[in-house]
């Protein structure tokens, strides 16, 4: 089937490139020409917020905890409006994440995600990050895992 407001799949991939460089690079001012102004990130970080500045505690919470941290992108299909994402993110824990003090220990992880695409931008992500793994890695699980 085909739809009108397909972008061409180059076009879908360059975005979710770009997409990637700004959570890589915790940049918000690229996240949010790439992501629509009501853009949901599924499950949401915040309760209260949807758009790209739900991400801005993240991206602190990132540049912290994995300052180097680098993003892989190992598959990218494009079926219609959809993009799925495996890839892979690897840096080293040199500040607390999610309460886990600072370890100095490299990390890699995996993360998977579904992205809706419409006119030109990212409307919905869908995503799934292997936390456990990292956290088997530095050696600490978070002790409060209520959020």
């Amino acid at each position: 089937m085909e739809h009108l407001h397909q972008m061409p799949h180059t076009a879908q991939r360059q975005l979710i490139v770009d997409f990637y460089k700004a959570v890589a690079a915790h940049d918000m001012e690229q996240l949010r020409a790439v992501v629509a102004g009501d853009w949901q990130y599924i499950p949401a970080i915040s309760d209260d917020q949807s758009g790209p500045d739900q991400m801005i505690p993240a991206f602190r919470n990132l540049a912290i905890g994995l300052p180097d941290m680098k993003i892989d992108l190992l598959d990218v299909l494009v079926s219609d409006d959809r993009v799925a994402v495996r890839a892979s993110v690897s840096g080293t824990q040199t500040g607390p994440i999610m309460g886990v003090a600072a370890t100095s220990k490299p990390v890699t992880f995996a993360i998977h995600a579904f992205h809706e695409v419409k006119n030109g931008k990212i409307t919905r992500t869908w995503h799934l990050e292997d936390w456990l793994s990292m956290f088997r890695q530095i050696g600490e699980l978070p002790t409060d895992l209520s959020h």
